[in-house]
């Protein structure tokens, strides 16, 4: 089972998370994927991914994380707490700062969905901060230098000794998302993963 995590103001509606499940969809890996909107409050974000690893487990099969830009964040925490498998897509490092010039209100690139990112919205993304990943062989890092948004530079020393693409050129919605789909699939275990 795939958990797909959305970065900040997205949604399952986005570029990478529609090409994943349509590619799983023409593997007939559909029931597999998992994407919905996160909340605004990360601690109930997390809550809600939480649900979605418990279901899992209880179906048989082993889930994986797939986090992009804050998702890759929320993903680390996930895969260090329950043990998972975790593909960070231009993930998020040091959230918490990169948070803040977003304070205020804020509407949804997908939805429209107006909200207000509050200091409360930050210490919960703080507490969710995973000083050095353990078992660095569950992730795997897929970055481009073009990002302009983050500074791959941090995802590379964050997770250190972990399997790294970082491409050339692109952008923060990792432009070549395309070519790793089925790559994506097989490292996250979906072909693979038991079920009853």
């Amino acid at each position: 089972m795939i958990i797909y995590l959305h970065g900040f103001c997205s949604a399952p509606a986005s570029i990478k998370a529609t090409a994943l499940r349509a590619r799983m969809t023409e593997r007939g890996l559909a029931e597999r994927f998992w994407c919905e909107q996160l909340p605004v409050s990360p601690r109930a974000a997390i809550a809600l991914a939480e649900q979605a690893i418990r279901r899992s487990r209880a179906a048989g099969r082993q889930p994986a994380v797939v986090g992009s830009s804050l998702g890759g964040y929320y993903a680390t925490w996930l895969a260090e707490r329950h043990g998972l498998r975790a593909v960070l897509v231009n993930p998020a490092v040091v959230a918490p700062l990169s948070l803040e010039r977003y304070l205020g209100p804020q509407a949804n690139l997908y939805t429209g969905e107006r909200f207000t990112f509050e200091h409360s919205h930050i210490d919960e993304t703080r507490a969710l901060e995973v000083p050095r990943i353990t078992r660095p062989q569950r992730y795997w890092l897929l970055a481009e230098t073009g990002d302009e948004v983050l500074d791959y530079r941090h995802a590379v020393e964050k997770y250190a000794g972990a399997r790294h693409t970082v491409l050339d050129g692109g952008n923060h919605g990792f432009s070549r998302w395309s070519d790793y789909l089925d790559a994506v699939i097989t490292f996250a275990g979906v072909d693979t993963e038991a079920t009853r």
